[in-house]
């Protein structure tokens, strides 16, 4: 027990200092402005048009790292920093997350599976961690009793959730080895913009390496919990 909540504590401390150094970087980017002053909304729009996309939007929404592609209704959308700001670290994401359309367009397989498991991971996510604990307070009683199973759906719910934190990994690192590509083969940066642009999307990726340790860590805990009871 002792040791699972020291590993814990070190994936906590490790995913606290890739987001701190995330931030920094990020802010330290942002002041590296392009010297072509294409807008990241301008970036974007450029790198789905030389795809041959033209079915999908780039449109702004409000927040902070609120950038995401909607496969859904196929809209690119980025941040208002982001889409307005003419600076390495808006292109590393405008084009990332065009990336993300290039696979959709492209039907890149691990992005496809991401998709399926999209509508359970919604409710698995919020749910499981309740069945489990509801399985756990029944108790397993005699033998393989109905607490036993309870904690086993919830058990599964959670697996479903933490394949799906680790196969976002492969979507994640593709799109942006996709925009690093293109935004290296169409000189939309220098090379100074360029390494600035491949290490903000290093570190962003690393953010969802130490989400997916995590849950891993946290399944192996409920595993012990459930299946190592006498």
């Amino acid at each position: 027990m002792g040791t699972y909540y020291l590993l814990l504590g070190l994936i906590a401390l490790v995913s606290w200092m890739v987001s701190s150094t995330l931030k920094r970087k990020f802010a330290k980017y942002s002041k590296t402005h392009l010297r072509n002053g294409m807008s990241g909304a301008e970036i974007a729009e450029k790198m789905l048009a030389d795809h041959g996309i033209n079915n999908v939007r780039v449109v702004s929404v409000k927040g902070r790292l609120t950038d995401h592609y909607n496969p859904k209704d196929r809209t690119v959308n980025l941040s208002e920093a982001v889409y307005h700001e003419r600076n390495a670290a808006a292109a590393a994401v405008a084009a990332h997350e065009c990336g993300h359309a290039v696979q959709h367009a492209q039907a890149y397989s691990w992005l496809q599976t991401r998709s399926t498991l999209v509508p359970i991971v919604n409710v698995s996510s919020s749910l499981s961690m309740w069945i489990i604990l509801a399985g756990l307070m029944l108790g397993f009683g005699a033998g393989l009793g109905l607490g036993f199973w309870v904690a086993v759906l919830g058990f599964g719910l959670m697996a479903v959730a933490t394949v799906f934190s680790f196969v976002t990994l492969p979507v994640e690192y593709d799109a942006s080895n996709r925009a690093l590509a293109w935004l290296k083969s169409r000189n939309i940066v220098s090379r100074e913009e360029y390494k600035d642009a491949e290490d903000a999307l290093k570190w962003a990726a690393r953010t969802y390496l130490v989400a997916a340790l995590g849950a891993l860590a946290t399944l192996m805990y409920w595993a012990l919990q459930i299946f190592g009871r006498d």
